[in-house]
């Protein structure tokens, strides 16, 4: 059980069909649209990501955003960020915090979906091959989905996709 002062856990990531979310650092595929909501949801929260996620970004630490990597590696390593050395310390830092978003990579989200309150899902309607992280499987007993939005590919957007807004059911004992 999380203290009261600690932010809602939000969890945001791209998936394809198989939940693949990666591929040899990089994401699966650029999809401007979801770069540009991606930003407008994060954008004056905090982020935290693990070392691998934090090298892949193109410009270091994302701006009008404080970041946390966590890492076991040195501090001076990460301009413009907070270092942090568990989930449980880099949430310490949000104590002033609304929302905490996890921004990736694979072993975040699987130590963090199990505290998370709210999911932003972009699903690429697309089954990629030569991948190499997975999100970890989402029970949809445990999750309702509160919000679809669909988008079909155009030249911009080589695939299909489907913003997704989840939010983790109440336990009923």
């Amino acid at each position: 059980m999380r203290q009261e002062h600690t932010p809602q856990i939000a969890l945001i990531v791209a998936i394809d069909e198989q939940n693949a979310i990666g591929s040899n650092g990089g994401l699966l595929c650029h999809l401007p649209n979801d770069l540009k909501h991606f930003k407008r949801i994060t954008s004056g929260h905090t982020v935290i990501m693990g070392r691998k996620t934090y090298e892949s970004l193109p410009k270091g630490a994302l701006p009008n955003r404080t970041n946390i990597v966590i890492t076991s590696g040195a501090a001076e390593n990460y301009p413009g960020c907070t270092v942090a050395r568990s989930v449980e310390e880099a949430l310490s830092h949000c104590k002033n915090d609304d929302t905490a978003f996890i921004i990736g990579g694979g072993m975040m989200y699987r130590t963090t979906l199990p505290l998370a309150d709210i999911l932003y899902l972009t699903r690429i309607h697309h089954s990629f091959s030569d991948v190499d992280t997975f999100f970890p499987e989402i029970d949809c007993r445990e999750w309702k989905m509160i919000g679809e939005e669909k988008h079909r590919a155009d030249e911009a957007h080589p695939y299909d996709y489907t913003f997704l807004t989840c939010i983790k059911k109440p336990i009923i004992q």
